[in-house]
């Protein structure tokens, strides 16, 4: 237990010490303030045309086949 204690103890010394040091900058070091222009480039705007509407496209023919049943396609594979 006197280990537990001695490290803990150091442990708490360390971060009063960084404490301490964050206090002092805060209190003693003023900040230099002076004005900053950054220009950020824009893209150029274009307008964006709509799509128009148009139909689904018919479906493949491997679809097609498997939509009828097959028959179309036994049919050409006997050709």
């Amino acid at each position: 237990m006197p280990t537990l204690f001695r490290l803990l103890t150091i442990l708490a010394i360390i971060a009063g010490i960084i404490y301490g040091i964050m206090a002092a900058l805060v209190y003693f070091v003023e900040p230099t303030r002076s004005e900053l222009t950054i220009e950020v480039p824009l893209p150029p705007l274009t307008p964006v045309e709509p799509e128009p509407e148009s139909e689904p496209a018919p479906p493949a023919p491997d679809e097609a086949a498997e939509a009828t049943g097959g028959a179309e396609a036994a049919a050409e594979s006997a050709r």
